[in-house]
């Protein structure tokens, strides 16, 4: 059909439209149709509008329910996330390891291996013989009392879903943690028979009875605020999401006690004693120190994250991963340029402080990590890095022995992150579980208009924590410290200054040929 063909049809048509519709009965029958077709097409418009929320709102409560194989499936997922969140934290071990003997005099390097290796044995055994059962079992209050060796457990770690020797191995993972922490502080002077000593205690009955108290299921700590409980006119618990204090806290002030209680190694001098030598030692390799931290904070991606326990959150499995990424580079910038800026030997980029500026981020956030934006994560992470430059300086004040920074990274950015929930809980998430976030009950914190609640409940729960800590670790340091040789805390002088250090003394081999 040609051009002119079509538009004289299209004319036509039109003319006898506008004809037809002149005619009253006609016109009568057009609005009958045109408003039917109306009528029917807002019906459909509205149809459109509301049948999803009425669809999505019968699957939230059919979302409840789930058949006997959905579970199944649910719970695997859980509890395969579950063990490889603990390969990655586990893997943290290699890190500690290169990042203590990075930091130490070569003459101490096989000594730092050995002791990270035997840690994690005796953590093992101890952990399942009587720790695990202190801090997850059911109990009392204050300690745990059920699920010695392992006997009597169940197949599923309580609502979570997740295979209860799953969970174990997840949790000795973080006891690993804890314990290898301590070690840092008290490189170059610690006897290997005491280190062992101490370690038991640490990891069989410090750690986990402590621990109890925030994430057992009944600690005093985590019922915090609820009805028939401790402060139950708070009503607020303590929060620790993956352990700024319940590990990095505890681990830091069993470091503080192991060094005082030891004291400084011989011939340690410090600044305000001698501003040309004084200050730590130099590191013996720092490329083994700086491998170390990224190994890190690679663990850290199964150390936070992980403590969902839940695969089927994977908004907050993202959103704990991104909060953490970002308060490690902004920890380490942080405490860069305040050695760059003010530190006594300003203008020097410092190796030492980024690493550790580095962790002390990753440690600050792991507590908050879960209820935190981004934005908040970025300034945790600053004024971590701030803390722990102004730490390392005042342990050199107090003349203080930590060859690592120990104290400063984990002690003093476990009890700050655990405040900055308090600060900078966004009010937008609530809490993890087995099929996702439930958010019904967001956390908010002072700055985000949420008063001073969770604050309070925050600062009561890290000065309980840091001060039995302190007293606990105090006592058995010292006991062991009193304890005849060789099972004493602090080596013979001439482990720490005859030829090859501890490593020949203690063990009779050297890290490197020459």
């Amino acid at each position: 059909m040609s051009k002119n063909l079509r538009n004289t049809s299209r004319a036509d048509y039109f003319s006898r439209f506008v004809e037809n519709i002149s005619k009253p009965k006609d016109w009568k029958l057009f609005a009958t149709l045109f408003v039917g077709k109306m009528l029917g097409l807002a019906a459909v418009i509205a149809a459109m509008i509301l049948l999803p929320s009425l669809i999505s709102g019968t699957s939230a409560q059919a979302a409840e329910v789930y058949t006997a194989h959905e579970t199944a499936v649910i719970n695997s997922l859980n509890t395969v996330w579950t063990l490889v969140a603990a390969a990655l934290v586990f893997g943290m071990q290699a890190g500690f390891v290169m990042l203590e003997a990075g930091f130490a005099r070569k003459r101490e390097t096989v000594n730092i291996l050995v002791e990270c290796t035997l840690d994690t044995a005796i953590c093992g055994v101890s952990f399942w013989a009587i720790g695990y059962a202190f801090m997850f079992g059911a109990g009392n209050a204050f300690i745990g009392t059920q699920y010695f060796f392992l006997q009597g457990a169940t197949a599923t770690y309580g609502t979570t879903g997740v295979a209860l020797l799953a969970h174990w191995i997840f949790q000795f993972a973080f006891a690993d943690t804890a314990s290898t922490i301590t070690s840092g502080a008290m490189i170059g002077r610690t006897s290997f028979r005491g280190d062992i000593i101490y370690s038991i205690f640490v990891t069989a009955f410090i750690y986990p009875i402590i621990g109890h108290w925030a994430w057992g299921p009944d600690g005093f700590l985590a019922l915090m605020g609820t009805p028939g409980h401790f402060l139950p006119s708070l009503g607020q618990p303590f929060r620790d999401f993956a352990g700024s204090t319940v590990v990095h806290t505890i681990g830091g002030m069993v470091s503080l006690a192991g060094a005082i209680v030891l004291g400084p190694r011989i011939g340690r001098i410090f600044l305000r004693d001698n501003k040309e030598k004084g200050g730590l030692p130099a590191a013996h390799s720092l490329p083994l120190a700086t491998i170390g931290a990224f190994l890190l904070w690679f663990g850290w991606y199964g150390f936070n994250p992980g403590s969902t326990l839940s695969a089927m959150d994977y908004e907050g499995i993202g959103r704990v991963a991104a909060n953490t990424t970002l308060a490690a580079c902004t920890g380490s910038l942080a405490a860069l340029l305040c050695a760059l800026w003010i530190g006594p030997f300003k203008g020097k980029f410092d190796t030492g402080f980024a690493l550790n500026g580095m962790l002390a981020g990753l440690v600050a956030i792991t507590c908050p990590c879960y209820w935190v934006s981004p934005f908040g994560s970025v300034i945790i992470g600053l004024v971590a890095g701030v803390i722990v430059f102004c730490g390392v300086y005042l342990l050199e004040y107090l003349r203080i022995d930590d060859p690592v920074g120990a104290v400063p990274v984990h002690g003093l950015n476990g009890i700050w992150g655990t405040l900055s929930l308090g600060l900078f809980a966004s009010g937008q998430y609530g809490a993890t579980g087995a099929t996702g976030a439930d958010n019904s009950a967001p956390v908010k914190g002072l700055f985000y208009g949420g008063g001073w609640d969770v604050l309070t409940a925050q600062a009561i729960g890290s000065v309980t924590i840091t001060v039995a800590t302190l007293i606990a670790s105090f006592i058995v340091m010292y006991a062991v410290s009193k304890l005849p040789y060789p099972f004493k805390l602090r080596v013979e002088p001439e482990g720490e200054t005859g030829p090859g250090g501890l490593d020949l003394f203690e063990h009779g081999a050297e890290a490197y040929n020459d």
